[in-house]
């Protein structure tokens, strides 16, 4: 007995250094590929989930499509990892790697949303108030969860080659992944090809290469925007005289992720739209938006391209509407309670009403409601001179319905259906209360536009008033599982494209305006229109003359008697 005690310490140490010795044996090759077969089967259960939503498991063909997909995806994350890697990078990139794979799995399963340039986009511009609020625990358990792994990662001793030894081992296993990466889409190629041509999102929840590719792209399409050379700026002019009339005061409202189908106008059963449904509105019950993201939406409405003939860098590069309207000699003032015009004012007169009132009852917690915009455009008409005649363009772009916070869009008052989703968390909602708090915010954009449609009828004596309302994307609110918006523009839901326009051109229907006749308008407010409208319709308004004006797209000229100059 006395003999066996030094002898089983002697082979538990033994067994402990072999382990140790196995441990500290790790090759960056080695720990390359194991990290990467766990992200693919662990970290990619929105795109297992969609990709095999219609398969029997009990069919073969289901599960050489789940090997050969896993084996490609795996090779295809595993080559740049390999050609990136060292024994004093590999954990790092690794590290990061599951941190961007599993925040981008959470993101996607809780919102259903699809991680492609345009939603990377979006990400990539929020600002921190915006960001905040998409804070949730789950998304800190992720965090957690990652940061673990990077401890983990950390953690394991690598083996140290020689140079040419090591560089020997690394082509050998690069040339090993691509053989088996190729293999794989050959044995599963027509399966895996058919799949990804009917449901195109799904290479888009592929992570976390999704995010480095979308990334990737969005960092190159700026690139390409900034060195970009603009077109030369067309001559413009005004058919008739601003001294024929009294200066006009337009008032364009952006909203921001209110849709179509939640407005009473459009015959939403609830009474959503109480205020304006008292006044003369021209409501267009068919619009559609650009883009299902304001990165998207906002350039894209207020450039002469439009969706019809859209090119990113183009419109991102060229004059706006407002920098027009600008350089025809109005005073143009972009009135802001989001995160920014999206360089669509760039040159023009800016405020940011949460950085402005920060001691008004409007903006408690250092967040702005819509109606400090109201207050903002009462300090520019205030603020004008009599003797001024210029025309006056004010943008008011709201917060509005943005997600997933939307019971913190409005005052308490206004929650008038509930019970509210006052959760950021949005899955630990019902349906009925995510619904509500969106309602509610709906209800008080619809109180702020009759402000501002009230306080422009109060000016009538000074000035031709006018307001237009549109939304800049609609949102999901649970709909086939989807939530928020940002869905790519060719697979988005109604949900997100269908968004509410409403025009006002003063309190008594369109009086003023060259004779606008009313019954004309309303009946093309009957028929669709769309984002690409805007540009060419305030033109109209304005009867400025310009080579970028489409007068196919303008809703407003055909509705004048005489359009002569």
């Amino acid at each position: 007995m006395i003999d066996a005690l030094p002898s089983s310490r002697f082979v538990r140490g033994a067994e402990n250094s072999i382990a140790a010795t196995a441990f500290r044996q790790w090759s960056v090759e080695g720990l390359v590929i194991a990290v990467v077969t766990l992200m693919v089967v662990l970290a990619n259960l929105p795109f297992w989930q969609s990709a095999l939503a219609d398969r029997s498991f009990g069919d073969l063909t289901t599960w050489r499509f789940i090997l050969s997909t896993a084996v490609f995806i795996g090779c295809l994350h595993a080559l740049p990892a390999l050609v990136l890697s060292t024994n004093s990078t590999v954990r790092p990139v690794l590290a990061v790697s599951v941190l961007v794979a599993l925040i981008a799995q959470y993101v996607m399963r809780h919102y259903g949303v699809v991680l492609d340039p345009s939603m990377m986009r979006n990400a990539m511009r929020t600002d921190l108030r915006e960001a905040s609020e998409l804070v949730t625990p789950w998304l800190l358990a992720n965090a957690c969860f990652a940061a673990l792994a990077a401890v983990v990662i950390w953690s394991v001793p690598l083996r140290t080659l020689p140079r040419r030894r090591a560089l020997c081992r690394r082509v050998l296993t690069v040339v090993g992944v691509g053989l088996a990466g190729i293999g794989a889409l050959l044995l599963g190629f027509q399966d895996l090809a058919s799949t990804v041509r009917n449901h195109k999102e799904l290479r888009y929840r592929v992570t976390p290469g999704n995010v480095v590719y979308a990334a990737g792209r969005v960092i190159v399409d700026d690139l390409k925007a900034t060195t970009r050379i603009a077109e030369p700026l067309l001559p413009i002019r005004t058919a008739v005289a601003a001294a024929d009339r009294k200066p006009r005061l337009l008032v364009l409202v952006v909203g921001e992720t209110a849709r179509a189908m939640n407005f009473s106008l459009n015959g939403y059963p609830r009474p959503t739209n109480p205020e304006l449904s008292r006044r003369p509105v021209i409501n267009f019950p068919q619009a559609s938006a650009c883009g299902t993201s304001t990165e998207v939406s906002l350039p894209c409405m207020f450039s002469s391209l439009g969706r019809a003939n859209y090119d990113e860098a183009r419109i991102r590069a060229d004059e706006s509407l407002v920098q027009l309207l600008a350089r025809a000699g109005m005073r143009v003032v972009w009135i802001d309670n989001q995160s920014g015009c999206k360089n669509v004012c760039a040159g023009v007169e800016f405020k940011d009403v949460t950085a402005s009132k920060t001691d008004s009852p409007l903006c408690p917690g250092g967040r702005c409601f819509d109606g400090a915009l109201v207050e903002g455009l009462r300090e520019i008409i205030e603020g004008s001179t009599a003797g001024d005649a210029r025309d006056t363009v004010v943008v008011l772009h709201q917060i509005g319905n943005h997600g997933p916070a939307y019971s913190r869009r409005h005052p308490r008052e206004f929650a008038r259906f509930g019970p509210e989703c006052r959760n950021t968390e949005l899955r630990d909602c019902s349906r009925t209360e995510i619904v509500n708090s969106y309602d509610n915010a709906i209800l008080y954009t619809d109180h702020v536009v009759a402000s501002a449609m009230d306080l422009l009828a109060a000016q009538e004596s000074r000035f031709e008033v006018g307001l237009i309302y549109v939304s800049d994307h609609g949102e999901s609110l649970g709909e086939n599982g989807l939530y928020l918006h940002g869905m790519p523009y060719a697979i988005a839901p109604r949900e997100q494209l269908a968004v509410p326009m409403v025009w006002w051109l003063g309190g008594s229907g369109v009086r003023g305006w060259d004779g606008l006749e009313e019954a004309c308008l309303r009946r093309r407010a009957s028929q669709s229109a769309h984002h690409d409208n805007l540009f060419h319709s305030v033109l109209g308004l304005f009867r400025i003359e310009t080579a970028r004006y489409v007068a196919d797209r303008d809703m407003v000229s055909q509705c004048r008697p005489q359009v002569g100059t």
